[in-house]
């Protein structure tokens, strides 16, 4: 006990060496921000699931920190006066029971057990029920339909009722070479553009084959994310964008399946990683399923807090964090079944509230500041979809996207990260107010992973508004890179998307509180200037951001 106590007050005294180098930023209370964490991940608010009295609980309390701050509500319009949410319809998807799954080898069954084998989303494609019985397999290497890289994996082939197996990531992954970025992953090697590219081809089904390195997660992230209740937005054709099967497999699953069709699994992946490789029969194998499915709309919520401009109110900077997490599901080894998000991302929720108290303790800026809760991002981004579709405010005039997902609560750090490697004006920004603490700037040390993709801030970002998620160091002050990278793969190994991601007495959040006044600072020098930070020119963003530009003068 000693040994901590000391430890803390070391990084206490060197976060709080860190703030005197730099501007007149508001401090940042630790505790606080633990407070915060720890109630929001606590079992009472039953893992923060969309549509659950854990969102209920969420929305209060968040909106209660809000209006203590002395923000103001920025959701919906009501009667000429704004609400503290915006409503957000969604799709809401359940698998009835157990669903019956297998494969056939030659006519031989073999069951699948759902979250073992395989892991079955309930469908979102409107079904009510699923009955695939015997449909043919093929192979389709990563699944990428890119003309612009004159890459074409399914060479016509028609899919109609069949089941594609498809490989995760990007083709040139494992070589780091290639027309995909070399190790950082393009959207093509996400799992959601499979799916969407798969409907587009018109399968009945795609089964996802996992590996860890690719996937850049274990197989109990696939599981828990899969195999519970699913989202989307309301869509009008559903189909269009979303087989009636959505699954993954381990990948020993597969290798066996290739396996019984004659096929070697790596001589085929091999092939899949060039523009020449062709679609495959695995002969002889079938796949069915049958299951029914509960579906119905429902209504969530993002949470919406708002500082007015004082001269330019209708330019916005939003700082944005996603509020739920994966609700209560399948236990664990310990027969745990809440799935609190401390980390993921009871963290960026009380990041966004304390900066709110941070604004509101100051002079009102020239421009709006919007602090945005929203909710169903573990669904696929969907709150923040949302919003980005049908904005509260103009995505025109809006400045920038501040974007906070699963910060580290430990002690301060010698650097940042952002997910993904966007370049943009507002990158250069953050580096320049970072050195102020001493930090500089580390490339995402994982772009394989997709981060880029996989936040709230793409939402904006692909509407061409300037965003980023910031991500903390790994160069600790304590440890150093040796600390912080071993933290960062415990946590990846053991508690993401898991039960274990809960709050810890032992977390100090001293580096997080530093974190904070900077992103404070930044925002608040974009709110308080009438500069546009736009992308690269060689972004693929920077044309939509472009084509807005006579709305801001």
């Amino acid at each position: 006990m000693k040994r901590l106590a000391l430890s803390l007050l070391a990084l206490s005294v060197s976060s709080a060496l860190f703030a005197a180098a730099a501007t007149n930023a508001p401090s940042i209370d630790p505790h606080r921000l633990s407070d915060d964490v720890k109630t929001l991940s606590s079992d009472a608010f039953e893992g923060r699931g969309p549509a659950t009295a854990g969102e209920t609980k969420t929305v209060d309390y968040v909106v209660a920190q809000l209006k203590a701050a002395g923000v103001q509500p920025g959701g919906d319009l009501k009667n000429g006066k704004r609400e503290w949410t915006q409503a957000v319809p969604l799709l809401r998807t359940e698998i009835v029971g157990t669903p019956t799954l297998s494969f056939a080898n030659n006519g031989k069954v073999e069951a699948l057990t759902q979250g073992d084998q395989i892991a079955v989303r309930a469908a979102l494609d409107g079904s009510k029920q699923v009955s695939i019985k015997d449909a043919p397999l093929v192979f389709v290497g990563y699944g990428v339909k890119a003309p612009e890289r004159n890459w074409d994996d399914y060479k016509g082939v028609d899919l109609h009722g069949k089941i594609a197996v498809v490989l995760i990531n990007d083709p040139d992954f494992e070589t780091g070479v290639g027309d995909f970025g070399g190790k950082a992953m393009t959207y093509y090697g996400r799992w959601t553009y499979k799916y969407e590219e798969l409907a587009r081809q018109g399968a009945a089904g795609v089964l996802i084959v996992h590996e860890t390195a690719p996937a850049s997660y274990g197989w109990a992230t696939v599981k828990n994310s899969n195999t519970n209740t699913m989202f989307d937005i309301v869509r009008d054709h559903p189909a269009a964008v979303h087989p009636q099967v959505e699954a993954w497999v381990q990948r020993d699953v597969a290798v066996n399946l290739f396996k019984n069709a004659g096929l070697d699994f790596e001589a085929l992946k091999k092939q899949a990683q060039t523009r020449d490789f062709k679609p495959v029969v695995l002969k002889g194998q079938t796949f069915s399923a049958n299951y029914k499915v509960d579906s119905k709309v429902i209504t969530s919520h993002n949470i919406v807090g708002r500082i007015e401009g004082s001269k330019r109110p209708d330019e916005t900077v939003i700082y944005s964090a996603h509020w739920d997490h994966l609700g209560v599901g399948e236990p664990d080894a310990k027969g745990d079944r809440i799935y609190n998000g401390a980390v993921d991302n009871a963290t960026g929720t009380a990041a966004l509230i304390e900066l709110a108290r941070a604004f509101a303790s100051q002079p009102k800026p020239e421009r709006s500041v919007i602090f945005l809760n929203v909710t169903a991002e573990e669904k696929g981004l969907l709150g923040s979809e949302y919003y980005a579709a049908k904005p509260l405010y103009p995505l025109a005039k809006t400045v920038a996207n501040i974007n906070m997902d699963a910060l580290d609560p430990h002690g301060p750090a010698r650097n940042f990260t952002i997910s993904g490697s966007a370049k943009l004006d507002l990158l250069d920004e953050l580096t320049a107010t970072a050195k102020k603490w001493n930090l500089v700037y580390e490339a995402d040390p994982k772009p394989e992973a997709g981060h880029f993709f996989r936040s709230d801030h793409f939402s904006f970002a692909k509407r061409g508004v300037p965003a980023i998620s910031f991500g903390s160091g790994n160069d600790w002050v304590d440890g150093g890179v040796a600390a912080g990278k071993a933290a960062e793969d415990e946590y990846v190994a053991n508690h993401y998307h898991q039960p274990s991601d809960e709050w810890q007495a032992s977390w100090p959040f001293t580096g997080m509180a530093r974190d904070l006044q900077i992103l404070y600072t930044l925002g608040n020098d974009l709110a308080n200037s009438d500069t546009w930070p736009n992308w690269s020119k060689d972004s693929e963003f920077r044309a939509a951001r472009d084509e807005t530009a006579s709305q801001r003068k």
